[in-house]
Parts: C-alpha cells; structure tokens; sequence
C-alpha cells in the first residue's frame, strides 16, 4: 500500500500508539503518522473532529488502512487490512 492509504493518528506518550508503530515499521508498511498531542490550535481541532467523525470515542492508536478504522493496536486486525 502507498503512504497515502495507510494513516495512523497517535499520541507520542500512548504504549499502544508506540506498539502500533514498531509493528508498521517491522512490517516494512509505509504510512502517515499525526502525532495529534503535538499539534496545536486550528490544525488540532480540525483533526479531533476528522477523528471523533470515525472513532466517536476518540481513542488512540485510530489507524485507517484504505477505507477501513481500526481503533487500539489489534495486530491480528492489521495483518488482515493489509493483508500480512
């Protein structure tokens, strides 16, 4: 998959965030990380809205594989997006 349909919003303090990310990399998958806490103002409401539109709990790891959101690190629903 290209970076584009891999997207993964993430707090840098969150052990399921980090999990979420060494999996990607160890896999060799190429994606966006927003790093949600480290973004301020306009840009940080828009992108809690943008999330909250698809996790109405607006928990982290959100990450969205093509047209799919998987909420928490769920390796075995990961593998299975992007067909691992």
């Amino acid at each position: 998959m290209d970076a584009c349909d891999v997207t993964l919003y993430a707090l840098s303090t969150c052990i399921h965030c980090k999990n979420c990310k060494a999996f990607l990399n160890g896999c060799g998958i190429r994606y966006d990380c927003i790093e949600v806490a480290r973004l301020e103002g306009e840009e940080k409401k828009l992108i809690l809205e943008k999330i909250k539109a698809i996790n109405p709990s607006c928990s982290f790891p959100t990450l969205i594989i093509g047209d799919k959101v998987i909420v928490g690190f769920r390796e075995d629903m990961i593998k299975e997006c992007l067909n691992l």
